[in-house]
Formats: structure tokens, C-alpha cells, sequence
């Protein structure tokens, strides 16, 4: 207990924690956004993959909360960390660094509390279904969860696309310095490398970007609509 404790209390153990529990948010926003177009196939295949992941059960919920930790694990230990190396640089240092960074890396932490009340938001509105609570009652004709629907009706609301793409935007910010930050960190990097991975970073982001926002604007100017 008392390794770990000095593990955690040293930058660069929490500069792995934040690493780590990088890959682990990145593998999720991957496999969300995998699942999440499938909504262009139709209802039936976004609906049976939504009916196979509430058919596992506890797994499922496993898989939330240990999501869930690892976000705010990775959160409260960028502000630590963030706060731990302001404290041991002087003054005239960290304006020069200011002055270098990007508005990516000097704002990881506002946005990822942001993103994380996007999240909450997030499960709220589309997994638990309790925002609004008309979305528990949607069925298909195979009486499973109409996930289609659900989708359809929430981005049918402007305000909803609006905080949606504020999240994923933070999000993709957030990941535009991340992706290359926590390489960094693993010794993945070189530093000839290190430029081509922060493009790269940014590059992904806006993929990222683009894949979940093309999903609500295409509900928005009807390309995705509920079948009559």
C-alpha cells in the first residue's frame, strides 16, 4: 500500500495512471462509435446490437462502472498532476511554456471535466433512458428496446445536437493532445517522431469528430428518419 502511495505521489506514476487509463477511454470512444454507425445499416441491426449488449447483464454494468472509474481516475489525476508540476516550476518558466503549448494542453483539464458531464448527460439520456423518460417505452416490432427510434427522436432536437457536438468537440480536443502526450509517456516516441504523432493526434481527432456528428446531422436534414 505504501509503494503505491509513493507510486501515485510521483509524477511520473501519475503521468503512467494517466496513461493508462488513456487507453483504455480511447478503446471505448473506438468501439462506441463502431457500434453507434451501425444506425446507417437500419433499425433492425443498430436494434440487435443494442439487444446484445443489454442481454449481457452484469458484464454490462461491469464494463460502465469500471469505464467510469478509469474516467475519473484519469481526470482527478491530470489536475493533480497539473497542479503538482505549476507548484515546481518558477514563474518565468511556466509563461514561456504557456506560450508554447497549444490550447489543447492547457486546457486538458477544464475539458475533461466538461466531457465528463457531457458523459453523465450522455447516460442519462441514452442508456438509462430517464432524460426524457418516454425513450424506456420505445419497441420495435420485435418487441426489443427501439434504439433506432430513441436515436432519432433525441438528435430530432436542435439543443441536444448542440451540447452533443460541444462534448464530442471537447472530447476531440481532448484527444488531438492526448493521443501523443501518453505515448510520450509509455517511451513509445522518439524525438523525431513526436511531431508527425501530434499532426497525426490532431488528424485522428477530427475523425473522431466527424464519425459521431455525422450521426446526428444526418437525423437533422433527414437522411435518418423513423420509418412511417
Amino acid at each position: 500500500m505504501k509503494a503505491l502511495s509513493r507510486f501515485y505521489a510521483s509524477s511520473i506514476g501519475k503521468k503512467w495512471i494517466v496513461a493508462l487509463t488513456a487507453i483504455i477511454l480511447i478503446a471505448y470512444v473506438f468501439g462506441h462509435l463502431a457500434g453507434n454507425l451501425q444506425i446507417f445499416l437500419g433499425p433492425d441491426k443498430i436494434n440487435e446490437y443494442a439487444e446484445f449488449l443489454h442481454s449481457l447483464g452484469p458484464l454490462l454494468w461491469v464494463a460502465r462502472i469500471g469505464l467510469i472509474v478509469a474516467f475519473v481516475t484519469h481526470i482527478v489525476t491530470s489536475i493533480h498532476l497539473a497542479a503538482q508540476n505549476r507548484a515546481a516550476r518558477p514563474e518565468d518558466y511556466a509563461k514561456l511554456r504557456r506560450t508554447r503549448s497549444t490550447f489543447a494542453s492547457r486546457t486538458m483539464a477544464m475539458s475533461g471535466l466538461i466531457v465528463l458531464c457531457f458523459v453523465i448527460y450522455h447516460l442519462l439520456h441514452f442508456t438509462v433512458r430517464v432524460i426524457p423518460a418516454e425513450f424506456a417505452d420505445f419497441r420495435d416490432p420485435l418487441e426489443r428496446h427501439d434504439t433506432y427510434r430513441m436515436i432519432i427522436t433525441g438528435f430530432q432536437n436542435p439543443l441536444v445536437v448542440l451540447f452533443y457536438g460541444l462534448g464530442v468537440g471537447l472530447l476531440c480536443v481532448h484527444l488531438s493532445h492526448g493521443l501523443s502526450s501518453f505515448l510520450q509517456t509509455l517511451s513509445l516516441t522518439s524525438r523525431g517522431s513526436l511531431r508527425p504523432l501530434q499532426h497525426g493526434g490532431r488528424v485522428l481527432a477530427w475523425l473522431i469528430f466527424l464519425g459521431y456528428m455525422c450521426i446526428p446531422a444526418a437525423v437533422l436534414f433527414g437522411f435518418l428518419k423513423y420509418p412511417a
